[in-house]
């Protein structure tokens, strides 16, 4: 051998070989479609579990001769309309599929607000839908306020568009008095902070004329955007953005504040970070280095987030409308859980097992987008690079090269990006952009490609735990009400396994489009099967099923206690004193240097109205009108934008495209 050759090192050629065993390519060569249940499994047929009409009927929706203001659609019977949506769409009766149309071209991706959740005694709603297509010219579509205004006005079966006002009738209506507010219902344990985000929503409503007192309460219907203030501003600058208020007088929008899919990732990539040195010394995990994750901090601000939605429609019985950017991450968070506190239903096993098929499955979360089973030829180099000292491979490229070993594994089997800086082919991604400008349909062509159409791995920047969190925020639920929920914190746990286990066809697929597509009922198993036929392994020995609002205890709504969110310990598989400290009465969970202060900031970031505009990244803060007006918004927000540090060649995104991937 010459001198200056090199030698491959073991470990290298192990990393290869792992490489071609779990980076399979097609979604098919998972287990789940060759897997082969135990009888106890083979009596259940977890599919059926979710009916979709059910549901809704249930929620009393498309009753026969009471529809409460609402029908189901059927114009996306064929995934044609929206392909990343159920096939059933609940909307306003007001709303023919016509208007529903025209209306999908001016949401990304089709993806027009429909209902998700309406409350049974005073029917006010949560739908959920992406971001409008903005832009920097202040696109606008008067089919989207008319449905907006119809979804508002389900609660009035008498008015069914009693908010809506065609542009050329358009008046000011700044002037008038403000109504009362019954605080009969506010329950007495809110926080400083649940106490602050309520109060700023009082002072900053929607058009005084067309607010109705109904149940006692101020009605105060709300547009809540998940992301940054800034980063939907941003968004403008590539043709989409959030809503002109000047345009939906009879609402109020909320900014929540809820980081994107990349700092998620990046946050647990940090918990993983502070835990794995314990597997191989005896000390336990680094706190200070779980506390600087800020894990603690995300979950927090989206139960925040949840409670607030709660808040507005079963003590302010007013709508709410969800979205962020694509609609299928934070508002799948909010809207899930803000359910669970609302309707005891969803905290039962059943119920919450419809949920997650409902809010999760039907409504397109990228699962296999965000659990990466197919796993990335990427994550095996950056580790070959390390071990094999190759220098001249671009350490400054990957970003996270000095990751150990372990890792590799971990993403192998589809966990979480160990590289939040690789580069991939972002026109491919599913963030393009999308041209709010032009008259023609939407095409079809935006629907996410077939799982088998062609040789697939796992875009790594797309990889986030956001069905992790929100499992993690139910867990925070159950544990501060242990006797409202019918299943027990292993029932949560193990979902969390089954989430990357592979062996269940409910979590690999991106949307009920493909689940359809590739025959997941026929080939694949469903998950719910594993939980039904151990049903006795799961249940909570605490639950009270018993619903009386006038005792403590036992009202029908719950709300998160941000100040005492905790480490969920058994999901990392550590002690309770490892992760959270040892039990103290005299050290109250909001004490402790690693939870959530009671004291913290909101959720709750920016207010805009038709007529004003509070919050950190609006422009100038406090303006007359609120509506940010072309590029001054969006050079405003943009000047405040720091992408991703750790980049040594190139500083700014290469294209609109990147940008967008970045914001969302």
């Amino acid at each position: 051998m010459p001198p200056n050759s090199r030698r491959i090192p073991p470990a290298v050629v192990d990393s290869l070989a792992l490489s071609r065993l779990y980076v399979l390519g097609r979604i098919d060569k998972l287990y789940a479609f060759t897997y082969q249940p135990p009888p106890p499994e083979r009596e259940y047929n977890g599919w059926e579990l979710y009916d979709a009409r059910k549901e809704w009927t249930r929620q009393g929706v498309g009753c026969d001769g009471n529809s409460n203001g609402w029908r189901i659609s059927e114009m996306n019977m064929d995934y044609g309309f929206s392909p990343t949506y159920p096939a059933l769409l609940p909307v306003p009766s007001a709303i023919s599929d016509n208007t529903l149309n025209y209306a999908g071209r001016y949401r990304s991706r089709a993806r027009v607000p429909v209902l998700t959740y309406r409350h049974p005694i005073n029917n006010c709603s949560i739908t959920r839908s992406s971001q409008p297509l903005v832009g920097v010219r202040q696109n606008r579509s008067i089919q989207d306020e008319k449905l907006l205004a119809a979804i508002f006005s389900t609660s009035r079966a008498d008015r069914p568009l009693a908010n809506f006002t065609p542009p050329h009738l358009e008046h000011d209506s700044s002037s008038s008095t403000q109504g009362d507010v019954s605080s009969s219902l506010m329950l007495t344990d809110l926080t400083n902070t649940e106490e602050l985000e309520d109060e700023m929503l009082e002072s900053f409503r929607g058009d005084p004329e067309e607010r109705p007192q109904i149940y006692g309460a101020q009605q105060h219907n709300l547009i809540v955007d998940a992301r940054p203030t800034v980063n939907a501003f941003a968004m403008q600058a590539v043709g989409l953005g959030s809503e002109n208020m000047d345009n939906y007088k009879f609402a109020t929008k909320a900014y929540l504040g809820i980081d994107n899919i990349h700092v998620m990732r990046d946050s647990l990539n940090k918990v993983v970070d502070a835990l794995k040195d314990s597997d191989v010394t005896p000390l336990g995990p680094n706190r200070d280095q779980l506390a600087r994750s800020g894990w603690l901090k995300h979950i927090a601000g989206i139960l925040d987030g949840a409670g607030l939605i709660a808040r507005q429609v079963g003590l302010q019985h007013s709508h709410v409308l969800i979205h962020c950017s694509d609609g299928w991450d934070r508002t799948g968070q909010l809207s899930a859980l803000s359910q669970i506190c609302l309707d005891p239903y969803f905290r039962t096993m059943e119920g919450f097992m419809v949920l997650v098929e409902k809010d999760w499955l039907s409504f397109g979360h990228m699962f296999r987008h965000r659990t990466g089973p197919l796993s990335s030829e990427k994550w095996f180099q950056i580790e070959n690079e390390r071990i094999g000292g190759d220098s001249g491979r671009g350490f400054g490229e990957a970003g996270g090269a000095s990751k150990a070993i372990e890792n590799a594994f971990l993403s192998a089997k589809g966990f979480f990006n160990r590289d939040n800086t690789s580069r991939d082919s972002l026109p491919d991604s599913e963030g393009e952009m999308q041209n709010c400008d032009s008259d023609s349909p939407r095409k079809p062509g935006s629907a996410p490609r077939s799982a088998v159409s062609e040789k697939e791995v796992t875009k790594v920047k797309e990889t986030s735990p956001v069905f992790h969190q929100f499992l993690d925020a139910t867990y925070q639920l159950l544990y501060q009400h242990p006797t409202r929920f019918e299943f027990n914190e292993r029932f949560l746990r193990r979902l969390l396994y089954h989430l990357y286990s592979c062996q269940y066809g409910t979590f690999l697929f991106n949307s009920e489009k493909e689940r359809v597509e590739l025959k997941a009922k026929e080939r694949t198993r469903s998950v719910w099967d594993y939980f039904l036929a151990r049903r006795e392994q799961f249940l909570n020995p605490k639950y009270d099923p018993q619903i009386d609002d006038h005792k403590r205890g036992k009202e029908r709504l719950i709300f998160p206690r941000i100040n005492e969110v905790r480490w969920w310990n058994e999901a990392f598989g550590r002690t309770d004193a490892e992760m959270n400290g040892a039990r103290s009465t005299s050290v109250t969970p909001s004490a402790r240097r690693d939870s959530p202060s009671s004291e913290s900031t909101p959720v709750l970031t920016g207010i805009e109205t038709a007529h004003h505009a509070v919050g950190s990244g609006t422009p100038g803060n406090v303006t007359s009108n609120a509506a940010p007006t072309g590029m001054a918004a969006v050079a405003s927000g943009i000047s405040n934008l720091s992408f991703s540090k750790g980049r040594e060649h190139s500083q700014e995104p290469q294209n609109l495209s990147q940008m967008e991937l970045e914001m969302q």
